[in-house]
């Protein structure tokens, strides 16, 4: 067992609370310091804290909590086919940009956990997917504020080999509290080389797969007939034979009216394929996917990003440099969209033409996504349908990225990341600005590090961001200083030096530091925060201007 030393009183309350409140029992004759010595407690605990300064140049606003904070800690227990765990939350108040729901203190997720034989429950919150996504996930983002988790039971049963049963009941996070609707689903799938033994030895490995999601919301509205119970159902296939893989979902759900759609009754439909191909030294990716009406929530009332069951992937490449990363991110628009995305590696080898003497990896990935091609309907008996669309057509672009990147070895000292990105980005649509023009971007980026030593290294970035819409060109300067295994420190300058309004040519500055021992991690910064959007898989929040001083700090055990 490992030493928890001033953690394990703190476990034993947790532990203590978790079995109250779910109102469990392990064994009568067992105190808490039992269970603690026969099994093993993990978790981690993350602290954000920010000290606000007025800033009316970058139109940060006077914050009246000087210091807001975001903070967390989870504990997982485990002894043998056991588990169970707590996580609090506090937010006093939430940092600017997390969404106003997240006020206060609480245990917002608890779960107790047991596997017999072929049998697996959980009772409590529970995070789950079913195939891609399409009619039912839910899982967590911290950075986005994003948490739709289930709290219910969910059952795990593996009645014949190859075959995977879930079944799942319960209600969906909403901030503090949980939202009206209840939702009930079942997934089903089977690994046909496991379940027929004519395919045991196969070399084409398929997987099938089911799925069906209902949820119950009672009709209050005064103005329409709403349905109570929605469903949604779908079906998938993943195949693999040597160095390919395709994998496809299909999805349909009933006709849903939502404050998304404008309360019509069109039903809902969704397709995704995947197909790639990788071996060493080379990975080809292309994806496709159509959603048509397909936001589904708990709760037909909510927006932004409350209450969604399902989850339609951002078929677009996730960039980490901040000028591609949170300048004119993607996304997923629910009620219609058309994605298609390729993504071609290819490593040169050491000693070619290219590669020279440490070898050359190359990546290049195109993504687009447009609006699906609808026609309004007007006759008085199908208006409440909305629409009717053609599959095999596209409506007006969203959005376009084209970008490559090279990453070179030059010598044991020296190491560069080079990317080129030409973005096509639709303002009105994606951000809900009428009448501003379509962005058209050409982004360039040099990330290069030099090794002094086995301890010392110095990174160096720069980002420029040319488009002649918007705010114009940007510019981003990094220089990062490590020293390994424990210390970095780096300044950054982001400078919107293209503003067509001399007095908005601001620099964003920013110095930080940070500390890592183990699984501890202390980050200390100072600097201004530009206003913009920050998104993770399409999934996005809108970030406020800001300016201070802010502090991080994780720790995992």
């Amino acid at each position: 067992m490992k030493n928890y030393s001033l953690l394990t009183s703190a476990a034993s309350i947790l532990l203590a609370f978790t079995l109250t409140f779910i109102g469990g029992e392990l064994k009568a004759q067992q105190g808490i310091d039992d269970v603690l010595n026969n099994g093993e407690i993990r978790g981690n605990f993350q602290l954000e804290a920010q000290y606000y300064q007025e800033d009316s140049l970058i139109g940060a606003q006077d914050v009246p909590e000087k210091i807001l904070s975001n903070g967390f800690l989870n504990l997982i227990y485990t002894n043998g086919s056991f588990s169970m765990g707590v996580r609090y939350e506090s937010y006093l108040n939430a940092l600017l940009g997390f969404p106003e729901g997240y006020r206060g203190n609480g245990v917002t997720y608890r779960f107790a956990s047991f596997t017999q034989e072929k049998m697996s429950v959980t009772v409590g919150n529970f995070y789950e997917q079913f195939g891609n996504g399409l009619i039912f996930r839910t899982y967590e983002e911290r950075g986005l504020g994003y948490d739709n988790m289930m709290d219910g039971v969910r059952v795990k049963f593996k009645p014949a080999p190859g075959l995977s049963l879930t079944g799942i009941t319960g209600k969906q996070r909403l901030f503090f509290e949980y939202g009206e609707g209840i939702v009930r689903g079942l997934d089903a799938e089977f690994y046909l080389n496991d379940g027929i033994s004519a395919l045991a030895n196969s070399k084409t490995q398929i997987i099938l797969g089911a799925s069906g999601i209902s949820k119950y919301q009672p009709d209050q509205d005064s103005r329409y007939v709403l349905p109570e119970n929605v469903g949604a159902v779908a079906g998938r296939v993943n195949i693999t034979h040597g160095f390919f893989n395709v994998n496809a979902e299909y999805a349909w759900k009933a006709n849903d009216p939502s404050a998304d759609n404008g309360y019509i009754y069109r039903p809902g439909e969704a397709l995704f394929v995947q197909a790639s191909y990788s071996r060493k030294g080379f990975g080809l990716v292309l994806a496709a996917k159509r959603n048509d009406n397909m936001s589904f929530r708990s709760d037909r009332t909510e927006g932004q990003q409350n209450l969604l069951i399902n989850y339609l992937p951002a078929l677009t490449k996730q960039h980490t440099y901040n000028l591609l990363a949170t300048l004119y991110p993607y996304a997923v628009q629910l009620n219609g969209e058309v994605a298609f995305q390729a993504d071609l590696i290819y490593k040169f080898d050491k000693g070619s033409v290219l590669g020279g003497k440490y070898g050359m990896d190359v990546q290049f990935n195109v993504a687009t996504a447009n609006n699906i091609d609808t026609t309004m309907l007007n006759d008085e008996r199908t208006t409440r349908q909305g629409y009717t669309s053609d599959w095999f057509k596209r409506g007006e672009l969203y959005f376009q990225d084209i970008n490559t990147q090279i990453t070179k070895k030059f010598s044991k000292k020296v190491k560069g990341r080079f990317t080129y990105a030409n973005l096509i980005y639709n303002q009105d649509v994606i951000e809900g600005k009428p009448g501003v023009p379509v962005i058209r971007a050409n982004v360039g980026i040099a990330d290069v590090t030099y090794k002094f030593n086995m301890r010392n290294s110095l990174r160096t970035e720069v980002q420029f961001l040319l488009t002649e819409q918007d705010q114009g060109d940007w510019a981003t300067a990094i220089f990062e200083y490590s020293y390994a295994p424990h210390w970095f420190f780096a300044i950054m300058d982001q400078y919107n030096y293209g503003n067509e309004d001399p007095e908005r040519q601001i620099h964003y500055y920013n110095a930080s530091m940070g500390y890592n021992n183990g699984g501890n991690r202390i980050t200390l910064s100072y600097g201004r925060q530009r206003a913009g959007i920050f998104c993770v898989g399409g999934v996005c929040r809108v970030v406020p201007a800001s300016s201070g001083l802010y502090l991080s700090l994780t720790s995992s055990f």
